[in-house]
């Protein structure tokens, strides 16, 4: 482009030159514009998985830890926590001494009242109980959140006592003009399948705890988010096979992003 304009520029006398570059500039920032738009939308929200069910999202001024297990260290390197979502009472999501390890930024834990029945009264104190159904609405260093409690449980009858209806929280977050899912431990309930107008699912598939590959596809299938992350996929066999599940889930809609991230670091 910079050649082009000397030889023309080199032909015009100064007003024509001046507002030729004028008309350039205002085409070079419209298209640097659009590129740089396009870029902040892909990173509106930042995800960094730690391992299994546990992970960290970013977006704007707000950090957000989900079900934090494994010991502080795990998230030394990382932006301290705002929101602190817990989904479950079992070892995978809910690690006490983990959570004692990150209240220096005084973040807000949320969980089902079963979560908060376990915890000692010093966590307690920093905790709000959020049901299935119930919403509520916060605002961190300006910037807002709504988190809405969603079920997450069995429906296989031999699965029933791992999971039972309204122990444990799924979570819809929406931050901005995004809606994100957050499975927890379940199977492929109504509930999941009815939801609508999620840009980024969370969606758990391990035997015998959740449900199977194929199970969790269906489900997906009929949700339709914009992009889903399959996570919490370690069962009695192993890892479930995550590249089946992409493969049924694009080959029946290909507009569904299916995104493989490293949940098991050290497996």
């Amino acid at each position: 482009m910079m050649k082009t304009m000397t030889i023309i520029t080199d032909l015009c006398n100064l007003s024509y030159r001046s507002l030729l570059l004028t008309v350039i500039s205002a085409i070079v920032l419209s298209c640097n514009s659009g590129v740089k738009s396009s870029e902040a939308k892909e990173e509106l929200i930042d995800i960094q998985p730690i391992s299994h069910s546990s992970f960290v999202m970013n977006y704007e001024d707000m950090t957000i830890y989900v079900d934090p297990v494994g010991g502080v260290e795990s998230y030394a390197d990382l932006k301290p926590a705002n929101i602190i979502l817990v989904t479950d009472v079992h070892g995978d999501h809910l690690n006490i001494e983990t959570l004692q390890g990150l209240m220096e930024s005084n973040p807000k834990i949320i969980g089902p009242t079963a979560v908060l029945d376990r915890l000692p009264e010093d966590l307690r104190e920093k905790a709000s109980v959020l049901v299935n159904f119930q919403s509520i609405n916060l605002t961190l260093n300006d910037t807002e959140i709504t988190i809405e409690g969603i079920p997450m449980y069995n429906l296989r009858e031999e699965a029933i006592k791992f999971h039972e209806k309204g122990r444990g929280n799924g979570y819809v977050l929406t931050l901005g003009d995004e809606r994100i899912y957050i499975s927890g431990d379940t199977e492929d309930i109504p509930e999941m399948r009815a939801l609508k107008d999620i840009d980024i699912a969370f969606v758990c598939m391990n035997l015998p705890w959740t449900m199977s590959v194929e199970k969790a596809a269906e489900a997906v299938l009929e949700f339709q988010p914009k992009t889903v992350i399959p996570y919490h996929y370690r069962g009695t066999n192993g890892l479930s096979d995550i590249q089946k599940f992409k493969s049924e889930v694009t080959s029946e809609n290909p507009k569904i992003d299916v995104r493989l991230l490293n949940w098991y670091p050290n497996r």
